[in-house]
């Protein structure tokens, strides 16, 4: 809340009568009409929805998505007065081709949780039913495939390492802290988050089953992680699941490597500031590493070749879903 705070300081001074202010960051609803048109009043001795317009209108974007752009994607608007509602429509629809009014900005603040809860909740399951199943000796992708062939009431989520990027493994629990305010446990939400959160823990076991396989521990150990960005074919490291898991190797003294064609270095950032400034390694000695763990699933990655150049493969994202051999470990 801090950003949009100190944001909203920042232009209170120069808000002139008439301008519209859009809100657009994700956040817990009523943050629009409760903190920003406070902090914005306070600022420009205005009053909101009357002398400025205010407006909520969430992000809806997917890096790298071929079939969707801004303008085609609907667009979500919430205000809390008729005029605000117009302007924001006017504002919009003028890029936009099918704008989406919502009758106050607290709907369309929930409207973007929703969204992103939903996506949250759907891959903690798949995630635990990936381990329930491999229990029970059944692939959950060749289940996945499956079951994708109803054509009515089931939608596909994937399993993972766990979640990255910065909407969805942060966005729900704006939701859970805002519930406790009004008495409400978000139980559902919550254990969601703790699935999702433990998946690297289980990437973990899965490469100290593989260097058991070779007899090495980790302390002697050389692990090269495939992929550092978030999701596949973008170079958005935020949130990414691989840093958590180069953090449980090193612990254990393993000597960790990662290679990414799309992020040839660690930038500075908030958290695992020890990693900042690694270099992505070549794959050319690959070979020279105990575990390949692939962990972003990128366009490309020859994983033909990267299974037949390891010694072993841990495949998080069933990108070897199709080679047989012996080297590949699902996690």
């Amino acid at each position: 809340m801090s950003y949009i705070i100190s944001t909203a300081r920042e232009i209170a001074p120069h808000i002139k009568k008439g301008q519209l202010i859009v809100l657009e960051s994700t956040t817990y609803p009523g943050t629009t009409s409760e903190i920003l048109a406070a902090e914005l009043e306070s600022g420009c001795n205005l009053k909101a929805d009357k002398d400025f317009f205010l407006a909520y209108s969430p992000e809806r974007e997917d890096p790298n998505n071929k079939d969707y752009s801004t303008a085609t994607i609907p667009k979500v608007i919430g205000a809390d007065h008729p005029q605000s509602l117009e302007l924001a429509n006017t504002l919009y629809s003028s890029v936009i081709q099918k704008i989406v009014p919502v009758s106050s900005t607290r709907v369309a603040e929930a409207t973007k949780l929703m969204e992103n809860i939903f996506r949250s909740v759907n891959i903690a399951l798949v995630n635990e039913l990936k381990i329930v199943f491999e229990k029970m000796g059944i692939d959950i992708w060749e289940v996945i495939e499956a079951s994708s062939t109803k054509p009515f009431g089931f939608m596909p989520f994937y399993p993972g390492p766990g979640l990255g990027g910065h909407c969805i493994p942060i966005d729900p629990f704006y939701l859970t802290w805002k519930a406790r305010q009004y008495g409400v446990d978000s139980r559902f939400i919550e254990l969601a988050g703790e699935v999702n959160l433990s998946m690297p823990e289980y990437v973990f076991q899965k490469i100290e089953f593989g260097l058991d396989k070779e007899d090495k521990k980790f302390s002697t150990s050389r692990i090269l992680l495939l992929g550092l960005a978030y999701k596949k074919n973008v170079d958005d490291d935020r949130e990414s699941v691989t840093f958590k898991v180069m953090e449980l190797l090193t612990k254990q003294g393993a000597q960790v490597d990662y290679n990414d064609p799309y992020i040839p270095f660690i930038k500075p950032r908030r958290e695992y500031k020890q990693f900042v400034g690694k270099k992505s390694v070549t794959l050319e000695n690959i070979d020279q590493y105990d575990i390949a763990v692939i962990l972003t699933d990128h366009s490309t990655y020859d994983f033909e070749k990267i299974v037949e150049q390891s010694k072993v493969v841990v495949d998080t994202r069933n990108a070897c879903g199709a080679i047989k051999s012996n080297k590949i470990i699902k996690a």
